[in-house]
């Protein structure tokens, strides 16, 4: 559902550099590179930018792209990206092949921004969706990103000297970008508390490499890995966590990071935890969902084979007995609504990189409305008041006015308002931000959620975000999620909505 809100002219979360420093200095110091002037608003679209299809070479990912696609297109979504694993048969034919498909159905489906992407292997870590804008050098550009920089393909090792190389692809990218070879290109690290793959210094690494990473996936995908045997699910965990850590594991992470908690990763779920670390910093990182698609749970699709010597890809077929699987489709159930402020794909990129992203399960929420401070800073922006004045909280949470793809009507129970200082820089392996709590919870009904929070005296600089959940389950005598069960989590039971935070600047 798309909400209309009036732009503030306030200040985007753009420049490293210039936010570092403002950080330092109470955020009194930044100079946006472009102030968004008041005009005719943001429309909120909501999408995917994790999906797997025929061509990422794996049985356990079969569906044509037109499938996830078509998908998309049905279940609400204005944006998807397609990011097949890299390897040799995607080297040489798939990646191609995909973007062949794409080209087809963007003519077909001109209201759904298409974009081609890879899952890129980050050498000595895991995963991570890169893509570009579009255009005749998007394919190109990705291709010869992978063939150079990809673990698996290019042979980088791991530890040290994968970071590395990793840092120096990010960079290039990033080069590449500067010098005009594409208007714009992402980066979002995928699943980044599964096996303890990357360590805070490593996450912080990336982060500084370039602009174009701009955070990571705050909920996994494959939400319906949890989903009992007897149901026909794969009986596991979440998000496809609960590994077991491997030699290159962090080994500074506590046990339980290695779970997703109401279905987000441990480092967004926990309040004061990874994610608070990274905006205590006062720099942009933020999360997005995906339904990481891969094999949906209780379709009957499955692989119709390896690629054939000519390097095609067989379409799926279908089975009467296809086995479990954990994933759903894109918009099924994992949204990242997006706030564009016109029409196109480089303003879901643009929207993306500025951090204008709220994310919900289970379609709980219809819309979010957030602004703070005189200026209407929403998410992923910067109000600005003077020392000692109060500064104003104010959002508005439409929930859901529909059934959902389950057949359920999601009922928001709570929302919690998460705020903490901004402490400046901090040491690499830095993995809390003690001083961030929950300040304030409010019970909802049936109707919108209008809430005011105020913030007195201000003297230093804050950041505040929201979250939100229909009250199933959370921790014993706690508001905070649960850690999900291994074998027994019905996602459609569990759900919960996210923000992106706004940022607070002191002057005086």
């Amino acid at each position: 559902m798309s909400q209309q809100l009036s732009a503030p002219t306030s200040r985007p979360l753009r420049r490293r550099a210039l936010l570092a420093a403002g950080a330092a200095a109470g955020l009194a110091g930044l100079v946006p590179s472009r102030a968004r002037a008041a005009g005719p608003g943001l429309r909120w679209t909501a999408g995917d930018h994790h999906v797997h299809t025929k061509y990422s070479g794996s049985p356990d990912a079969p569906y044509r792209v037109e499938q996830h696609v078509r998908a998309a297109a049905g279940y609400g979504l204005g944006w998807l990206v397609i990011t097949d694993h890299p390897g040799p048969a995607h080297a040489r034919h798939g990646l191609a092949r995909s973007a062949a498909d794409l080209a087809v159905l963007r003519e077909r489906y001109p209201h759904l921004r298409l974009f081609q992407g890879i899952e890129w292997r980050v050498p000595g870590a895991e995963h991570a969706t890169l893509f570009t804008a579009p255009g005749r050098h998007e394919a190109a550009l990705l291709a010869d990103f992978e063939s150079r920089f990809d673990a698996e393909l290019a042979g980088h090792g791991s530890g040290p000297d994968g970071h590395t190389a990793a840092v120096e692809a990010l960079r290039r990218l990033g080069a590449q970008v500067d010098a005009g070879d594409t208007p714009m290109a992402l980066c979002i690290l995928n699943h980044p508390s599964r096996s303890g793959a990357y360590s805070p210094a490593e996450l912080r690494r990336l982060r500084d490499a370039h602009p174009l990473v701009i955070g990571m996936e705050g909920a996994p995908g494959g939400q319906a890995n949890g989903i009992p045997a007897d149901d026909g699910g794969v009986g596991g965990d979440r998000g496809g966590y609960g590994r077991r850590p491997t030699r290159t594991s962090y080994a500074g992470y506590p046990a339980a990071a290695n779970r997703t908690l109401g279905g987000f990763d441990w480092m967004t779920a926990t309040v004061g935890g990874m994610w608070d670390a990274m905006l205590a910093e006062g720099l942009p990182w933020w999360i997005t969902a995906s339904s990481d698609a891969h094999k949906v749970y209780g379709q009957r699709w499955r692989s119709g084979g390896g690629p054939t010597e000519d390097g095609s890809y067989p379409d799926p077929v279908l089975d009467d007995s296809p086995g479990p699987a954990g994933g759903l489709w894109p918009g099924q159930y994992s949204r990242t609504h997006v706030g564009v402020g016109g029409d196109g794909a480089l303003a879901v990129m643009r929207g993306l990189r500025d951090g204008r992203v709220w994310v919900d399960h289970g379609h709980l929420l219809d819309a979010v409305d957030v602004e703070v401070g005189p200026q209407r800073a929403t998410l992923g922006e910067v109000a600005v008041v003077s020392r000692g004045d109060s500064v104003e909280l104010r959002a508005t949470i439409t929930p859901a006015s529909a059934d959902n793809p389950n057949g359920d009507r999601p009922r928001l129970r709570r929302v919690d308002v998460i705020a903490g200082p901004v402490t400046g820089p901090a040491e690499p392996q830095t993995q809390t931000a003690p001083q961030t709590r929950v300040v304030a919870s409010f019970d909802a009904d049936r109707g919108p959620v209008r809430l005011v929070h105020r913030f007195a005296d201000v003297r230093r600089p804050f950041y505040v975000r929201l979250r939100g959940t229909d009250g199933k389950h959370s921790a014993p005598g706690s508001i905070e999620p649960r850690p999900d069960p291994t074998g027994d989590a019905d996602p459609w039971q569990d759900l919960w909505f996210y923000t992106n935070p706004v940022f607070v600047a002191v002057t005086g």
